[in-house]
Order: C-alpha cells, then sequence, then structure tokens
C-alpha cells in the first residue's frame, strides 16, 4: 500500500478510525512532517538509549510504524509531542519524512469519542500479532491504561495483553517475518524464549524455511535455554512444563511488562529477566521495589 513508503505499518489504517466519504482524515489523526513536531519541554526523560533507539529504528525499516504518536496542535504547523519521543526520535534514524500521529483534542467530549473509536476498531478488525500489539500499547500509553483495564475493554484476558506486548520485543528482522505472514503470532511468541537474538533469527529463518510448527519451535527455545542441540530440538519430544510454572511465569511478565523465563529441574531453578537498554532495565527496578 502506499502508505507502507511513508513508513507506516500495514495494519495502521484497521487501527486509526478512518475518514470521511469526502476523503478528509479522521478527526485526531494525521500524518505529520517530523520537523513539525517538537519534543515537550516537560518531558522528565533528557537522555535515551542509543542501541535502544537503533533497534526501534530498525523495527520502523522493516514493517514501518505500528503505533501513532500523541501530539497536541501549537499552530496551524506546529506541534508538541504529548508521548511517543522514543518513536519520533527512531523515525528520523530511519530516514521517515512523516510520521502517523494521533492529535489530542482539548475538547474531553471529541477525545472519549476517538478512545472509543479506538477500541471499536481494535476489536472489530483482524489485526495481525504486531497491529494488535501495538494498539494494546497505544490504548495503554496515550490513555493510561493498565493491562488489566485493556483486557476489559477489548474483552482479552490481562495474560493475553501482557504477551501479546511482548511481540513489540522481537528483533526487527523477526517482526518482519510476522507482519508479512510467513511467521504466525504462536511462532512469534515461541520466539520469545531465546535470549540470543542471533539464534532466535536462525530459528526463525529455519522455521520460515522448513515449515516448522509452533512446537518445533517452542521444542528449539526450550533446548537452547537447557543447553541442547537446536539442530534436533524440532524432532524430539519434551515433558511438558508444570501448569503452575507457566503461570507464574505470566504473571511475573504481567507484574513487571517484561520477558520472564522460570527455569526449574524439579529441585532448583532460575528466572531470568530480558531487557533492553538500562532505561528499561531501571522500569523494571522500579516496578520490583517501588522507589
Amino acid at each position: 500500500m502506499a502508505g507502507r513508503k511513508r513508513g507506516l505499518g500495514r495494519g495502521l489504517d484497521s487501527l486509526i478510525p478512518q475518514g470521511d466519504a469526502a476523503g478528509e482524515p479522521a478527526v485526531g489523526f494525521a500524518l505529520i512532517p517530523l520537523d513539525q513536531i517538537k519534543p515537550n519541554p516537560s518531558q522528565p526523560r533528557t537522555t535515551f538509549d542509543e542501541a535502544a533507539l537503533e533497534d526501534l529504528a530498525a523495527s520502523i525499516r522493516e514493517v514501518g510504524v505500528l503505533q501513532p504518536v500523541l501530539v497536541r496542535a501549537r499552530d496551524e504547523d506546529s506541534f508538541e509531542l504529548v508521548a511517543g519521543e522514543r518513536r519520533w526520535r527512531a523515525a528520523r534514524i530511519a530516514g521517515l519524512s512523516e510520521i502517523a500521529a494521533v492529535i489530542r483534542d482539548e475538547d474531553e467530549e471529541k477525545w472519549h469519542n476517538l478512545t472509543e473509536a479506538l477500541i471499536e476498531n481494535v476489536q472489530r478488525e483482524n489485526l495481525g500479532p504486531l497491529e494488535q500489539a501495538a494498539a494494546f500499547s497505544q490504548l495503554m500509553e496515550d490513555f493510561g491504561w493498565t493491562h488489566e483495564q485493556v483486557g476489559k475493554r477489548v474483552a482479552k484476558s490481562r495474560p493475553t495483553i501482557t504477551n501479546t506486548l511482548r511481540l513489540l520485543q522481537l528483533p526487527a528482522s523477526i517482526q518482519g517475518l510476522v507482519e508479512r505472514g510467513d511467521l504466525s503470532g504462536g511462532h512469534a511468541k515461541a520466539l520469545l524464549g531465546i535470549e540470543d537474538q542471533a539464534y532466535a533469527e536462525h530459528v526463525a529463518k529455519r522455521a520460515v524455511s522448513e515449515g516448522w510448527s509452533v512446537r518445533m519451535v517452542e521444542e528449539a527455545a526450550r533446548a537452547r535455554t537447557e543447553g541442547g542441540s537446536g539442530k534436533t530440538a524440532a524432532r524430539r519430544s519434551t515433558v511438558p512444563r508444570p501448569a503452575e510454572l507457566i503461570s507464574l511465569e505470566e504473571r511475573l511478565a504481567e507484574r513487571l511488562d517484561a520477558d520472564v523465563k522460570i527455569n526449574f529441574n524439579g529441585k532448583t531453578g532460575k528466572v531470568v529477566l530480558s531487557f533492553k537498554g538500562l532505561e528499561e532495565l531501571e522500569r523494571i527496578y522500579r516496578a520490583m521495589f517501588g522507589d
């Protein structure tokens, strides 16, 4: 679609309320030149992890902007960021000239209507896994909702919201395979269990070229974690993990909003938290200790 040339994600039009019959854009949404958007001077964050920005820029190059930034109009040709400065900065690195934006209207009724329209589209449209993850993230970031609140409004469980959001942590190359439909959402969630990015990309490519099932990808991820051979993992059977262990992983992941892996051999175990950059590590720390 033409929008992809502007750096838009494939499913973005399904998320954002559409224009009228005359082709006019919906109130609250626009493609805005990056140069017309200025950072919020009250933004408490003054430094951004360069490696994390590069990762996000790579994702934008691969699948486009999945989640619009949130801005408020200052005058006819000037906007101020309310949320999404990382996406705005990464879009510049990715070489975009404009970015999709939701324009915050100070009229509370109009803002409420836009919120309801977004929710309706998330529920109605057949979004891909990444677009769905971006939609949930949009509702949380721009409207201040928790995982549980998003789940209630879109009729999904809290663990489903948490696990879907984790897809946005995948390497850009894997996001591209998911966005193009070469890998399913189930494959993508299984790949989240592989900490080594290069190995995750290797498994993803094999899964596509050899037609691996989700179970085969899960076994490859488990073999890597347990020190086994990924080459034979897709063919060997494994003992199912206890439901209690899976539940604890999901609860920790939801509480910390992070990728959590619990390894337990029946006697001893360890909990592994994955993060990208010091900013995310600090956020996890604050979620754990509250200071």
